[in-house]
C-alpha cells in the first residue's frame, strides 16, 4: 500500500516533544500497540506517541483509500485523499472527544468529505478503471460484453451526485451500519435512505436498457 509521511514533532495542542520520565518512558515502549483499540492508539498519539501513529495509519489507510476511490474514481486522488485524511486525524488528535464519536464514524466523515471535495474540483476528469468490479470471462465475448458493462457502471458512478456515491461506498463497501453511515455524512437514517435510494435510482436508469 502507503505509509503516511510526517516530520516527527508532537500533534498540535503540546509545544514540544514528550520526554517523559525513565520509567514512563519504558512503559511507552512496552506499550501493546497492535492490540490497542482505535481510542487508545489515537490518545497516545495526541500525546506524542508516533509509533501509535503509525499503527493507526496502518490500520486505516486501506480501507481509507477503498472509500476514496469509490467516491473520486481515481487512485492518484484515492491516495491523495486517504494521506490527507491521516494526516488530519494527527493534527486533531489531542481535540477528539470518544464521548461524542467513535473514532471510526469521525474518520470516514473525515475522509468522506475530502474525496467528494476532490470529486467537486475534478469533475471532468476521466475515470479510472475499478477493480472491484467482477473479473472478465474467459472467452473473447465474455471479456467484450463484462467490460462494457463495467465501463458502464463506472461512467454511471462518475455522472452520480458525490454524496450519492459517498452513501453507496460507505453502505455497501465499507459496510457501515445505516446510523454510522448517516454519521459519517453528517446526515439523518432517513436521509440516509434517501441517498440510497436516489443513488439505485440512477444507476438503474442509466444502465437499463
Amino acid at each position: 500500500m502507503f505509509l503516511l509521511s510526517l516530520p516527527f514533532t508532537a500533534p498540535p495542542g503540546r509545544s514540544e516533544p514528550l520526554t517523559p520520565p525513565r520509567t514512563e518512558a519504558q512503559a511507552v515502549l512496552n506499550r501493546d500497540r497492535a492490540a490497542a483499540t482505535d481510542e487508545a492508539l489515537l490518545a497516545w498519539s495526541a500525546a506524542g506517541d508516533r509509533l501509535a501513529f503509525d499503527q493507526l495509519s496502518l490500520r486505516h489507510l486501506p480501507r481509507l483509500y477503498q472509500l476514496a476511490h469509490r467516491i473520486t474514481g481515481d487512485a492518484a486522488a484515492a491516495e491523495d485523499v486517504a494521506q490527507e485524511a491521516m494526516l488530519r486525524v494527527w493534527q486533531a488528535a489531542a481535540r477528539f472527544d470518544p464521548e461524542r464519536a467513535k473514532f471510526g464514524t469521525w474518520l470516514h466523515r473525515i475522509a468522506t468529505n475530502l474525496a467528494i471535495d476532490r470529486t467537486r474540483q475534478a469533475r471532468h476528469t476521466a475515470p479510472a478503471p475499478d477493480d472491484t468490479l467482477p473479473a472478465p470471462g474467459p472467452s473473447p465475448e465474455q471479456q467484450a460484453a463484462t467490460r462494457q458493462q463495467r465501463d458502464r457502471v463506472v461512467a454511471a458512478l462518475q455522472e452520480m451526485p458525490a454524496r450519492q456515491r459517498a452513501a453507496l461506498a460507505l453502505f455497501y463497501d465499507q459496510e457501515m451500519e445505516g446510523a454510522q453511515a448517516a454519521a459519517a455524512l453528517s446526515v439523518s437514517t432517513r436521509g440516509l435512505e434517501g441517498l440510497l435510494r436516489r443513488a439505485r435510482r440512477f444507476l438503474a436508469g442509466k444502465l437499463e436498457d
